[in-house]
Parts: structure tokens; sequence; C-alpha cells
């Protein structure tokens, strides 16, 4: 399928992981692909791309700064002379702590990124959708938005906090032709979680609580991020899919 043939998308955090596995899906259906990460290992991502005989751009982008969203979006217009979707996909992975030795500096992060990272890039791209009739926003929440483990705190309130700014962005713009929904992974193996794959206690106690038996690819992830930026999502708005392998279901 060519799906997005003729248009552009946007992805933050397309360095490794899921932004990458989901920048280079879109290529090859067609996209031409605007790239934002604070990680220089995203010019790898449009090398793979390029490559491929695709088309893909990187500016290098700190989603902290609000000012680097509407840089990054101008960017991608500028470049390729539309944006029809973006994916608001760059986070972090706070330490794992108990709740009272986190420290203000290891909260602020996670905030800074998890949180207003996503919404200052919908602001930005909000901002486009309005002036072209529309487009389709996914942001990346994670099973920490709809559970809790022990030592995660600042990280699953952050991914909760992700939720429901989706479903607030959707009732507000859904009459402007603004579709806005996110995805919640379970354990996808990046180099984000490599340290957990790496570790037998975690997944020994993690593989026993999913139904799938293993963790994810990213490649698996992207498949549901396409389709929520698709034509043929046209009548979803304002939900969170959960893409575990059957983690939540246990």
């Amino acid at each position: 399928m060519m799906r997005f043939e003729g248009k552009a998308v946007l992805v933050t955090g397309a360095a490794t992981g899921i932004g990458r596995a989901t920048a280079i899906a879109f290529a090859r259906e067609g996209a031409s692909v605007m790239i934002g990460d604070i990680d220089d290992r995203a010019d790898e991502t449009v090398a793979m791309i390029l490559g491929e005989g695709g088309r893909a751009a990187f500016r290098k982008t700190d989603v902290r700064k609000a000012g680097d969203l509407d840089e990054l979006v101008a960017q991608c217009l500028d470049r390729f002379g539309r944006m029809d979707a973006a994916f608001n996909n760059a986070g972090v992975l706070p330490p794992q702590r108990p709740i009272h030795e986190i420290p203000e500096d290891e909260l602020d992060l996670a905030i800074d990124v998890d949180f207003k990272g996503v919404f200052f890039a919908m602001q930005s791209e909000i901002r486009h959708f309005l002036s072209v009739g529309g487009g389709a926003i996914v942001n990346t929440a994670s099973v920490g938005a709809l559970i809790a483990d022990p030592n995660m705190s600042a990280y699953c309130a952050m991914k909760h906090a992700v939720s429901g700014l989706t479903k607030a962005a959707a009732v507000e713009y859904a009459q402007m032709g603004i579709r806005v929904n996110a995805i919640a992974p379970g354990f996808v193996v990046t180099p984000m979680t490599q340290h957990w794959a790496d570790s037998n206690e975690f997944t020994d106690m993690f593989f026993a609580q999913n139904i799938s038996g293993r963790a994810a690819r990213p490649e698996e992830i992207a498949p549901t991020v396409l389709h929520l930026c698709s034509d043929g999502a046209s009548f979803i708005n304002g939900a969170t899919f959960t893409i575990d392998g059957g983690q939540t279901a246990h």
C-alpha cells in the first residue's frame, strides 16, 4: 500500500526505537518524513529512508522548547510543502525509584519531555492543521497510561496525562477536521528499554504476566500509528490504543 503518497508526516523521537521504525514505515508507504529529535542518531534514520529511495529530513529539536516545535513544523512545510499528520513520540524513561526518593530534577525531566513535549508539539501542529482544514495526530502514551507499576510513578503520571490530553484535544478540535489519538505500547525492546531486556529477573517477571510471553519489536508498533494517521481511521478520535501483547488483559 501507498497510503501516504504525496503526503508529509512529522515524527518526533525518531532517532531509535518506535520512532525510527514508524518513520521508516511512513516513508515506505510514500510519505515525506520530517524528523525532530535531540539525538543525532536521527541522521541514521534519515539515511536509512533515503537509502530505500524515500524522502526524509532531520532538524535537531528539543521538545522541551515550544519554539523548537514551531521551527520543526515550519521546516516540514518549507522542505515538503505540507504536513498531513504528526506522531509525537519523543519521551524519556526516568530511573526507577519509589515516590519518596525521586529528586526534583528527575521529576522535572519527566514533566518537561513526556508531557510538555507532547503538549508543545500538539500546539504547533494544531495551529497548522487549523489553517489547512484538518490533520491527524498520534501521541505515544504507554500501558503506563492505563496501569501502574512500582517505582515508575513519574512516568505513569505523565503517560496518564498524555492520554487525557489526547482526549481533550480530540473533543476541542473534532469539528475542525483534526483527529487526535494515542497509542499505549507495552514492553518494547528499544535502546531506552534494553536494560530491562538484559535483566533475567525483569524478563522472567514480565513474561510470566504477559500472555504473549515476549516483548514487542518497534516494527510491531508502527502499523497502528500508520492506521491512525490514515484515511482508514477517519472515525477514530480521542482513543488510546493498547498494543501490549495482552499484558493488561491478564
